[in-house]
């Protein structure tokens, strides 16, 4: 069963070595597109199944449904491997844009209060498997276009999952300085991407 995620033999795995540079994540993922090897797989799990989980509890979610979409995600990669896209994006970026998909989906089936960027996020097509692709090269363009202190707290609040107060804390600004970037990118980038980018 090819397309089954490798399951049964984790325990029977030799410890690997660490990988630290994300090119060397880009490139693993990339061999487990063209290979299906459940190692590779293996690898790529134990080191980012623990960053999503707690990328997905900084969305606001509670651990028992974080752990679900986190398996989730991880499932899509194995599933969806064959659409990564090395030039595009680095693997972090793509797993944790399957992340942030999935966490999404998940909040308007609960009808969770609307998400900050929500309303100018476009889903990929299911029949387009590039697209998605195409929408988060899109979506760094936007980034790209803001000033540098909007973008960065996008990018520390929605990428990387940070709270509002610990982004206050790391950039040394009051939290309502924060929430007002935030407020500011979010409307640029509505209006970014209705332009066309």
């Amino acid at each position: 069963m090819e397309n089954k995620p490798p399951g049964e033999d984790v325990d029977n795995i030799v410890t690997m070595p660490q990988r630290e540079k994300s090119q060397d994540w880009s490139d693993l993922l990339a061999q487990l597109a063209e290979t299906k090897k459940k190692t590779l797989y293996i690898e790529l799990f134990k080191h980012f199944a623990p960053k999503v989980k707690a990328y997905i509890i900084r969305l606001g979610l509670v651990e028992t449904t974080a752990e679900e979409l986190m398996q989730e995600t991880m499932l899509a990669v194995w599933r969806k491997a064959h659409m990564y896209n090395r030039s595009k994006a680095a693997a972090s970026t793509w797993i944790f844009t399957l992340a942030r998909n999935l966490s999404i989906d998940w909040m308007r089936k609960q009808k969770y209060p609307e998400y900050g960027l929500e309303e100018w996020h476009e889903e990929p097509d299911e029949h387009n498997p590039g697209e998605e692709m195409v929408t988060s090269d899109r979506l760094n363009r936007a980034i790209a276009q803001l000033p540098e202190k909007q973008a960065q707290v996008i990018y520390m609040s929605f990428f990387e999952g940070r709270s509002h107060s610990d982004i206050s804390d790391r950039l040394g600004v009051p939290l309502g300085s924060v929430k007002s970037r935030i407020r500011l990118a979010s409307e640029k980038l509505k209006t970014i991407w209705r332009d066309g980018v």
